[in-house]
């Protein structure tokens, strides 16, 4: 979908709300953002500055099958997808219990595109440290997403079960979570990823040995002896929050607010936030005008 640039849009935009779309500026690092809405989608950087008048039109539509649900399951579905999407498995939030080498994944063609290739365990410095996998088609869109201010390939597995079998091996000595409101209060100072990842490499060699004994040598790349590079990310904000305040559309139907940044899926309104990505699927009427 085409991005429209602000001054070519209406006065207002209505529709359901989509996470919205991210590129890096490879020159530069500059996150650059497309907010969608309805048939809408705008380049949200330029609304920085702009007060914006967010109304939820009380209505509710699967971001799936359209259908119009009473309640948001999973970011955006409703219960009967919640219910029977693959991608809404309990599979998805612990990648390590992948089940779909037992013949159960709900939909295995499903399972081949988005499970069934490489994956890529990282390490993010968003909030603090932290390991995390995502597809490898999925780079550097997952680091936006979590707000990270650097990332840092570590390994390549060959299956989004192994890559989640990775992770949890890591997880006692590195988190695994994003503080999302830490994250967005402050750019986190700066971390020498390539030497933690050494680090947390010789305490886990074991482990990974019995990943590789299990599954085969090939089913991993090692990144980090290939001197990866971290990758510097920087976002659209012009004044961090000093107290985090979450903006609930099912609580606060309409809401204004100046637009002070952008920083992972949150739309920065001084100390309030909205996360987009968690009103997946509710229809809103978006006003725009001059501060």
């Amino acid at each position: 979908m085409e991005v429209i640039p602000v001054n070519e849009l209406p006065e207002s935009m209505s529709g359901g709300l989509k996470k919205m779309a991210v590129s890096l500026n490879n020159s530069n690092a500059q996150v650059s953002y497309a907010l969608h809405c309805g048939q809408h989608t705008v380049n949200a950087n330029e609304l920085i500055g702009r007060t914006l008048t967010i109304t939820y039109a009380g209505s509710i539509h699967c971001l799936h099958c359209n259908r119009k649900t009473r309640k948001s399951f999973s970011q955006g579905y409703c219960y009967p997808c919640f219910q029977s999407l693959a991608q809404c498995d309990s599979c998805i939030v612990s990648p390590e219990k992948c089940h779909y080498h037992m013949g159960t994944c709900r939909d295995p063609a499903w399972g081949d595109d988005f499970c069934m290739n490489d994956h890529i365990v990282y390490l993010a410095n968003s909030s603090a440290p932290k390991i995390g996998i995502t597809r490898a088609t999925q780079i550097p869109t997952r680091w936006v997403d979590q707000g990270a201010a650097q990332a840092l390939p570590i390994l390549k597995t060959s299956s989004r079960r192994i890559a989640g079998l990775v992770e949890v091996i890591y997880k006692p000595h590195i988190s695994d979570r994003t503080q999302w409101q830490r994250m967005l209060k402050a750019t986190p100072e700066d971390i020498d990823l390539h030497q933690l990842a050494l680090e947390l490499q010789a305490k886990v060699a074991p482990e990974i040995k019995t990943i590789q004994n299990e599954f085969g040598t090939d089913c991993m790349t090692d990144l980090v002896s290939n001197d990866t590079k971290s990758t510097r990310i920087h976002y659209p904000v012009n004044s961090h929050p000093v107290k985090v305040k979450s903006v609930n559309l099912d609580k606060t139907p309409v809401f204004t607010g100046e637009l002070t940044g952008i920083k992972g899926q949150y739309l920065i309104f001084g100390d309030q936030v909205l996360n987009v990505r968690k009103f997946g699927g509710y229809h809103v009427d978006i006003s725009i005008s001059n501060s």
